[in-house]
């Protein structure tokens, strides 16, 4: 969550989000309410900003992958005007972690703890195939 957070402040280059503590600055981002996905089209074009918060989403999580590795992993994110896409997480020849959307102008977690807890399962989930892969080699 503080990679996330230290990601996210990076992009805050006029200092509007400065008032703001970490925990809504996360929820003003990443957390939907049911109500508020009712107010989202189940088909519309998906907004730049979306795209933006979701790429800063996983380089968190390659940038967690590092801190823990010091290996350098990359972010690969391909998303069509529709919310059609791919995210892809790598490390020299090795996918660490990668996810479909097929509407990711949805894209959202229901509570704090929900981001928190998927987070925690990316990283793991990396961590694990980078062990299992080097070992192999």
């Amino acid at each position: 969550m503080k990679t996330l957070v230290g990601q996210v402040r990076a992009l805050d280059g006029f200092g509007a989000w400065s008032k703001l503590d970490d925990a809504q600055l996360l929820t003003m981002k990443y957390v939907k309410t049911k109500e508020d996905l009712r107010n989202v089209p189940l088909i519309a074009d998906i907004d730049e900003g979306i795209i933006k918060d979701i790429r800063v989403l996983y380089q968190a999580l390659a940038l967690a992958f590092e801190t823990k590795t010091n290996h350098v992993a990359t972010v690969v994110l391909e998303m069509s005007h529709e919310g059609f896409g791919r995210v892809v997480v790598v490390t020299d020849t090795q996918v660490l972690f990668t996810k479909y959307f097929k509407d990711a102008h949805r894209f959202s977690f229901r509570t704090l703890e929900k981001l928190e807890e998927e987070g925690e399962k990316m990283l793991l989930r990396a961590l694990e195939i980078y062990q299992k892969e080097s070992a192999c080699v």
